[in-house]
């Protein structure tokens, strides 16, 4: 019987990493967004998961600021989440969602922001509702988030850099 584990991601992870998201997402976008986002310090929490010394899922969380009349609030954005495609279904996906919002709770972190699947997402607490007063060009049913604590309302999303760029690409 194999034990997956989930730790921290490392620099020596990148390019395990890099095929996690290209298996999962069949193109080189995210893959591309994740080096981005590593690169320019944007990452908050950065998970993968080990099947047999295997990395085979992948959670990033980067920072991205709410700007709220003269405030700006820092809070997170959940993108990508990526589990190798013979993995699918296994539980990977939310033992990293789970594991990550335990450590960006323990940093203090208030809120999370996710442009995902509503009915997967919303079972980690992640609703349209919550995300509904955000001004955001990913303004839409998917757009979601969760909230631990004093957490803003409404504003404007702002993303990392890397969003644009990689997203242009």
């Amino acid at each position: 019987m194999s034990m997956m584990s989930i730790r921290a991601a490392t620099p020596r992870d990148r390019e395990a990493i890099r095929l996690v998201e290209e298996h999962a997402f069949g193109q080189q976008a995210e893959a591309g967004l994740v080096d981005a986002l590593v690169a320019e310090g944007d990452a908050i929490v950065e998970l993968v998961a080990e099947e047999d010394g295997d990395v085979v899922g992948h959670i990033l969380f980067s920072r991205l600021y709410i700007q709220n009349g003269g405030r700006t609030v820092p809070a997170v954005a959940l993108a990508p989440l990526a589990v190798e495609p013979d993995f699918h279904g296994t539980g990977i996906g939310g033992a990293l969602v789970r594991e990550a919002h335990i450590r960006l709770k323990d940093a203090g972190e208030t809120l999370a922001v996710v442009l995902g699947d509503p009915a997967y997402y919303g079972r980690f607490g992640y609703s349209h509702d919550r995300a509904a007063g955000f001004e955001s060009d990913y303004q839409c049913d998917a757009l979601q988030a969760l909230a631990w604590g004093d957490a803003p309302v409404s504003g404007k999303l702002v993303y990392a850099s890397a969003f644009g760029t990689a997203l242009a690409a």
